[in-house]
């Protein structure tokens, strides 16, 4: 989770220092972030309630990562090892590719400061 935030936080504070409306959209993505990452409640849950929807929480990388915190703490939910090894994939090309692009715009950051 805290590679994945380092990732995503080098490719939003890139993004911000250029486009500064993108702030607003980041701050909009997160609320809704919020709901498909199944925080308040089970994966399964959501599998049961809404068929036509559940695959979006599954594509949801930080959905694995709390159902198995979850799991851990409070015995609640299975652990799924597709889903993990989804998530430490997504995570890794997240990860470089806000490397890169932190990487190449951190030059010019002063300038749009």
């Amino acid at each position: 989770m805290g590679v994945l935030g380092l990732g995503l936080g080098m490719l939003i504070s890139s993004m911000v220092t250029k486009y500064r409306d993108f702030s607003y959209l980041i701050s909009f993505g997160i609320q809704l972030l919020m709901y498909l990452s199944a925080v308040m409640y089970p994966m399964e849950l959501v599998k049961d309630k809404l068929p036509k929807f559940g695959w979006l929480v599954e594509y949801n990388p930080l959905a694995y990562t709390i159902e198995t915190t979850r799991y851990m703490l409070l015995n609640i939910g299975n652990i799924s090892t597709l889903g993990l090894v989804y998530t430490v994939f997504f995570t890794v090309i997240v990860f470089f590719i806000g490397l890169l692009i932190f990487n190449r715009t951190e030059k010019s950051f002063i300038d749009t400061v």
